[in-house]
C-alpha cells in the first residue's frame, strides 16, 4: 500500500504517528474488523502493544489491552496459536532468536513489549528496553530471574536476606543422593527452569529420588541445564500467592496488594487455589514487606505473583512470577479488575483497584499430552460439561495448552464463587470432578 506522495506505508512508521496499512504487514494476519474504509486511511494515533508468547493465558491478557484502546500484535512461534484471531496483527516467529525479535520490534516498533511467557530471547529485550520508542515489562532483568530459580533464590536470601527454608541445589543425579543422604526426608525437588507447576515431586525415601530427578529434568526441557533445586519440605499450615501491583505513582512507584490466594503444595496435574486466605494481621504484614522487597529489586511496572509459605505468623520467600499464570486465574471472577487488567493497567501507566468483590476457588486440571495420540472416550464424557456447568455460580475454561517441544495437552480449569471461600472450594472441586470426566 502507497500513500499519497508514493511512499510504502508498511515502512514508514514514526514514534509521532503511524498509518493504518489495514492493520495488516505483508504475509501476515489481521482481524478484517479493524479494516480501514475508503478514505479513512489515516486516524489518530493507537498505543501499540506487541504481545509475545501464544500460552492459554495471552488471549485473556491481549483482550485486556484492547479494551483499554490498544492495538495489540501477538508474535509467537505457532501459526496455531490461541491468540491468532484475536489480536489486530499476528507474526509468527521464533521468539528465542535474538535477531528475528530485534528485527520484528524495530520493523513494527510497538510503543509497548510485553512477555506473556519465559521462553523469550532476552538479549531482544534488552535492546528494545535501550530504543526511543519501546517499553519493555517484564523487564529483561525481571525474566531473567523469574526464570532461573537458583539466581531467584540467590537473591531472595544472599542479597536480600529474606527468609527462606533451607535449599541446596544439585546437577546430577548422585549430587541429589547426596544432598538426601545428608539432610534426610521428606525433600521437595523441582526444576531450575521456572515451568509452572511442572515438575515439583517431594521424596520421602530413596526410592523416589530417580523418579524425582527425571520429573525436575524432563519438564525444564532440552534448553535448560540439569540442575534442580531441593528444599527441606517443612510442615506448613498453607501456601499462599500475594499478588503485587507495580505501578508509577505522582510520588514515584507505588506496590498494592490484592487478597491472598490461597493453594495447596502445586505438586500434580490437579491444582486449587482460592481466594481471600485468611492471614494473621502479623503474617499477612510480614508477607507484604518480603514481596515488596522482591519486586522493588526486580523493578519494572505490572503484576508479581509471590509465592510465599506460611507457619502461624512465620512466612518464607518461595517463587516469583513476573507475569499473570495459573494462580491468578481465580482473580477472574473474585476481583473488580482481574490479573490480567491489573497488568494491562500498570504497563499502560493507569490507575489500578485491587477490590476484591467476592470469595471464590478454582481447579485446574492437565491432560494428556496429545502428540501420544487422542485419549479413549469415558463413558460419562457427553455429560461431563453439562454436570459441571449445573453447580451454581461456576464457569469452566477448556484449552489446548502449549508445551515448550510443541505438543499440546489439555488444559481445564473450575471456577466458582460463592459467599463463603469454603463453599466455593466445595463447588469448586465438584464442577473439576465432573470435567475430570473428560480428561
Amino acid at each position: 500500500m502507497r500513500d499519497e506522495k508514493g511512499e510504502t506505508v508498511a515502512e514508514r512508521v514514526t514514534n509521532d504517528e503511524w498509518i493504518d496499512t489495514h492493520r495488516q504487514p505483508p504475509a501476515h494476519h489481521a482481524r478484517d474488523g479493524y479494516q480501514s474504509q475508503p478514505g479513512n486511511e489515516r486516524r489518530t494515533r493507537w498505543t501499540r502493544v506487541m504481545l509475545l508468547g501464544a500460552g492459554e493465558f495471552s488471549p485473556e491478557l491481549a483482550t485486556a489491552f484492547q479494551r483499554l484502546g490498544a492495538e495489540v500484535i501477538a508474535v509467537e512461534p505457532d501459526a496455531n496459536g490461541l491468540t491468532q484471531g484475536i489480536t489486530d496483527q499476528s507474526q509468527v516467529l521464533d521468539i528465542t532468536d535474538t535477531n528475528e525479535m530485534a528485527a520484528v520490534i524495530g520493523r513494527l516498533q510497538p510503543n509497548y513489549v510485553v512477555t506473556a511467557t519465559d521462553m523469550v530471547t532476552i538479549d531482544a529485550l534488552t535492546l528494545a528496553a535501550e530504543t526511543d520508542f519501546a517499553q519493555v515489562f517484564p523487564t529483561a532483568r525481571s525474566l531473567r530471574l523469574t526464570a532461573d530459580r537458583e539466581g531467584l533464590r540467590r537473591l531472595a536470601a544472599d542479597q536480600l536476606g529474606l527468609p527462606t527454608v533451607p535449599f541446596w541445589f544439585a546437577g546430577s543425579l548422585d549430587e541429589l543422593r547426596a544432598v538426601a543422604d545428608d539432610v534426610g526426608y521428606p525433600l521437595r525437588v523441582q526444576p531450575l527452569a521456572l515451568v509452572a507447576s511442572a515438575g515439583r515431586s517431594v521424596i520421602l525415601g530413596p526410592q523416589d529420588i530417580e523418579t524425582a530427578w527425571q520429573r525436575a529434568i524432563s519438564a525444564a526441557g532440552a534448553p535448560t541445564p540439569n540442575r534442580v533445586l531441593a528444599e527441606t519440605s517443612a510442615a506448613m499450615d498453607f501456601h499462599v500467592t500475594l499478588l503485587a501491583v507495580c505501578t508509577d505513582g505522582p510520588d514515584g512507584p507505588t506496590t498494592d496488594f490484592c487478597a491472598p490466594i490461597g493453594h495447596d503444595d502445586p505438586i500434580g496435574d490437579v491444582q486449587e487455589f482460592w481466594q481471600p486466605q485468611e492471614m494473621s494481621p502479623a503474617a499477612l504484614e510480614l508477607a507484604k514487606s518480603i514481596a515488596a522487597r522482591v519486586v522493588k529489586a526486580l523493578g519494572g511496572r505490572g503484576i508479581f505473583g509471590v509465592e510465599l509459605m506460611v507457619r502461624g505468623d512465620e512466612v518464607y520467600f518461595s517463587d516469583v512470577s513476573a507475569q499473570p499464570y495459573e494462580r491468578t486465574l481465580v482473580t477472574l471472577r473474585t476481583q473488580r479488575l482481574s490479573a490480567f487488567e491489573l497488568q494491562a493497567r500498570a504497563v499502560l501507566g493507569l490507575t489500578t483497584d485491587t477490590t476484591l468483590v467476592s470469595p471464590g476457588a478454582a481447579r485446574v486440571i492437565y491432560g494428556r499430552d496429545h502428540s501420544l495420540g487422542p485419549a479413549a472416550p469415558r463413558p460419562e464424557s457427553g455429560h461431563a460439561l453439562a454436570d459441571a456447568l449445573a453447580v451454581p455460580q461456576s464457569e469452566v475454561w477448556l484449552r489446548a495448552q502449549h508445551q515448550l517441544d510443541h505438543h499440546r495437552r489439555r488444559f481445564g480449569m473450575a471456577i466458582t464463587t460463592a459467599a463463603d471461600v469454603w463453599i466455593a472450594r466445595d463447588q469448586a472441586a465438584e464442577v473439576s470432578a465432573a470435567l475430570s470426566n473428560l480428561f
